[in-house]
């Protein structure tokens, strides 16, 4: 695992609980792999729920990931 991939951080669409990786971006939303939540366009919306970049938040260490 790359030092990136070690401490790329997740973050959590608070309405829909769909959690964005920069390792894996939003190819379907024009947000290439690798791509940090921070750089991502402020017109960004979630790709299930439609939620702003707003109602994203970081994952902190210990939070459960919906589904993991």
């Amino acid at each position: 695992m790359s030092p990136a991939a070690a401490t790329a951080r997740l973050w959590i669409c608070e309405p829909c609980g769909f959690v964005y990786d920069p390792a894996e971006g939003d190819p379907d939303g024009g947000i290439e792999p690798g791509t940090a939540f921070e750089d991502i366009p402020e017109d960004w919306m979630c790709p299930i729920c439609g939620a702003t970049k707003a109602d994203f938040r970081e994952l902190e260490p210990g939070d459960a990931i919906p589904g993991g």
